[in-house]
């Protein structure tokens, strides 16, 4: 699971539940407004007639099973295929996709919605996100995939205050919620990236930016990469600190929580003899290379989850 999995906790996960409360409490003869954006932009998403509005309601039943969600989702969007309302289904079969642990078929869902609105934020930042797991060292279309990632996530910051779309009547503290979210979501992937490519320094700057653009909720693999990031710099002090935040917000006898105590541990010895060490011989305990974190690991957002 990815951190993107979570993009669904806030918001998109509480589309259909908003469309049934609003067929519940608006007349059916109504075009009735499926989702609104009145705080972020763009004109309210809605159905044009009441056919289209009723073979919406029956295909968003479909949530909680990817597969029958994207099958309703296909086949609304072949009998409206000029509907507006298409990218809500397809958002909501990508989620159910990202839940069940699908990277694959996530992404697939996301490229529809783009392909119905380029700039969709959510589905730019999942498949970032998925773009940026696949981009390995040893691949030899790293630099294209490593900036695809970082265009997708740059693009996603630039349209979150005009382009996301959210659902009718949704309160301005959760949307405002889930905007931080997002944004801190696509800095800590621009961050991700640097940070494999060893660009440390920007890694910092972005993955600092991430954890303040949310501090409400820190995620774990952030605060432990960029622990990292810092170490690569021989800012021992520093990367004690965030080291000690990853290992206060991550249980021991996980994954991330054995790396983030194995990295506090070498730094509280880096950091009492920084002087005598961070010119001389590689260590016997060496830093954590930028791979060694990674949402193919654990996943960011994990351990803590946006309010809801």
């Amino acid at each position: 699971m990815t951190r993107s999995a979570v993009l669904i906790t806030v918001l998109a996960a509480s589309v259909v539940a908003a469309q049934a409360q609003s067929s519940a409490a608006k007349p059916a003869s109504s075009g009735v407004p499926q989702a609104g954006t009145a705080n972020t932009g763009r004109p309210p998403i809605q159905t044009k007639t009441r056919e289209e509005y009723k073979a919406y309601q029956a295909a968003a039943a479909n949530t909680q099973d990817p597969e029958a969600m994207e099958k309703a989702a296909d086949d609304f969007a072949a009998k409206f295929p000029n509907s507006d309302v298409r990218v809500l289904l397809y958002r909501a079969a990508m989620s159910e996709y990202q839940n069940a642990g699908n990277p694959e078929k996530m992404m697939n869902m996301g490229l529809k919605v783009l392909a119905i609105d380029k700039d969709d934020p959510e589905a730019l930042i999942g498949i970032a996100e998925i773009l940026e797991e696949r981009t390995g060292p040893t691949d030899l279309d790293r630099e294209q995939r490593s900036e695809q990632v970082v265009e997708y996530a740059s693009h996603a910051l630039k349209t979150l205050d005009t382009d996301l779309a959210v659902p009718a009547g949704t309160p301005p503290d959760r949307l405002d919620a889930y905007k931080k979210y997002l944004r801190s979501t696509g800095l800590a992937i621009i961050g991700t990236m640097y940070y494999k490519q060893e660009h440390f320094a920007e890694a910092e700057t972005k993955l600092r930016d991430a954890m303040e653009t949310d501090a409400a909720n820190p995620d774990p693999v952030v605060v432990l990469r960029l622990a990292l990031a810092l170490d690569q710099q021989k800012k021992y002090s520093d990367a004690l600190e965030q080291a000690n935040r990853a290992v206060q917000l991550t249980e021991e006898g996980t994954n991330l929580g054995r790396m983030a105590r194995n990295e506090r541990d070498r730094l509280v010895v880096k950091a009492a003899g920084s002087g005598a060490s961070a010119g001389g011989a590689p260590s016997a305990n060496e830093p954590a290379q930028p791979n060694n974190v990674t949402p193919n690991q654990v996943s960011p957002g994990q351990a803590s989850t946006p309010a809801h």
